[in-house]
């Protein structure tokens, strides 16, 4: 039933020495804990369930859980599956953002203050683009992400809100992954 998919987004795991979680050790948390049909894309936190349960209240467990077995903070992001389709339906850069690992979405726990997406838009360089869309923010790094200003301040705490980005190969894949019967 896809109107119970759920996907969650934990920021800033498995991107150094510290917050690492090992995928098969996060889906089995989240299994014994009543989660069904787990599963997670790559290693930096993606995961697609199915629970009952509201994004807010889905975020509210994981991170406690998480807390509770790993012994650190990790906030999560969660979207429906519904609400993750109209991000790609959307897809205001489709005409520029022809390289989709260049190409970033920022998934915000609440929408942000429009004069602070205005202060990280000022750092764009050259072809950069952004467009902000209620809890999404999409990005388009042609140079790419490593000495982008841009993504600097988009992956820092400018927008006073809980943010984390992926790539539109891992957008779209858990887009399809949400699709999949369980």
């Amino acid at each position: 039933m896809t109107s119970s998919r759920r996907i969650l987004l934990l920021r800033g795991i498995n991107v150094g020495p510290r917050k690492r979680i090992a995928m098969p050790k996060l889906r089995e948390l989240l299994s014994a804990n009543g989660f069904e049909d787990v599963r997670t894309y790559v290693q930096s936190g993606n995961v697609v369930l199915a629970s009952g349960k509201s994004p807010k209240q889905l975020t509210r467990e994981c991170e406690r859980l998480i807390a509770e077995r790993f012994g650190f903070d990790v906030d999560v992001v969660a979207r429906t599956r519904d609400e993750l389709a109209e991000v790609v339906r959307r897809n205001p850069l489709r005409d520029v953002a022809v390289e989709p690992k260049r190409y970033q979405v920022s998934f915000l726990d609440r929408e942000p203050d429009s004069q602070a997406v205005d202060r990280v838009a000022a750092y764009a360089e050259d072809a950069e683009r952004l467009v902000a869309i209620g809890r999404e923010i999409y990005a388009w790094h042609p140079a790419g992400v490593a000495r982008s200003k841009l993504w600097a301040a988009l992956a820092g705490d400018a927008l006073g809100v809980t943010a984390t980005s992926r790539n539109w190969t891992t957008v779209t894949k858990l887009l399809a992954m949400a699709d999949e019967a369980a």
